[in-house]
């Protein structure tokens, strides 16, 4: 026959299992671990439909590229310019570590930017070509090209306003304590004003400059008239 002391202690511990039981995913949400799982996929989701966008672009362009080299004579320094910034923006591997270490973020992001500056630079440059702005196949790549550039923008904000509401939970007492003993580490994230200032097209002037005129030769001094 168990005795009361023995029951008693059991109880007890039945009590104290019960109450962590109940009491640990309360101090989990209370702690904010629950915001800090919900946030990380968030930022995940985001970070996926920029790559998914960036993708996007990247396939439009051989099919750009192609059209515009059927018009004669269009400048093949740009093209050139295109091509090779889409090399180097594919040529970055692109892993699960990419978005959270900082350097790597930062090339990312480079490489984007140039990308998007000469694909501006050849659609300005396009247009002074009347053929290539009647031919339907790039009238319909250019409307495809400017709507993947505006998902870019949507998808690029979402992300940074996913990251920042992650870090700041990272950061904010009493969830940074969490953050410490679980791990999470404060995020690196995109800077829109470098990006800005990479794809920002230069400006093209089609006007010829006028041809430089020659300074007026002084005429020669008339000799003295004699006497």
């Amino acid at each position: 026959m168990t005795s009361t002391p023995s029951r008693l202690l059991a109880a007890a511990r039945a009590a104290a299992a019960a109450t962590l039981i109940v009491g640990a995913p309360l101090a989990l949400t209370g702690c904010g671990y629950n915001e800090f799982q919900s946030l990380d996929e968030q930022v995940n989701a985001s970070w996926s439909e920029v790559l998914s966008q960036y993708q996007r672009r990247s396939d439009l362009i051989p099919n750009i590229v192609n059209t515009v080299k059927g018009e004669a004579n269009f400048e093949q320094e740009t093209l050139t310019k295109v091509v090779e910034a889409r090399a180097k923006a594919t040529s970055i591997q692109v892993t699960p570590e990419l978005a959270r270490d900082p350097a790597a973020l930062q090339r990312f992001q480079a490489a984007q930017g140039e990308l998007s500056g000469a694909l501006s630079r050849l659609m300005v440059v396009s247009e002074r070509y009347p053929q290539l702005q009647a031919n339907q196949g790039f009238r319909d790549l250019r409307v495809q090209l400017e709507g993947t550039e505006n998902r870019i923008t949507v998808a690029r904000n979402r992300y940074i306003k996913s990251v920042q509401e992650y870090n700041v939970l990272t950061r904010r007492f009493p969830t940074n304590l969490t953050a410490k003993v679980f791990g999470y580490e404060v995020k690196p994230n995109f800077t829109v004003q470098n990006e800005a200032a990479i794809s920002a097209p230069p400006s093209v002037s089609f006007d010829k400059p006028a041809p430089a005129t020659a300074p007026a030769t002084p005429a020669p001094a008339a000799s003295p008239a004699s006497n």
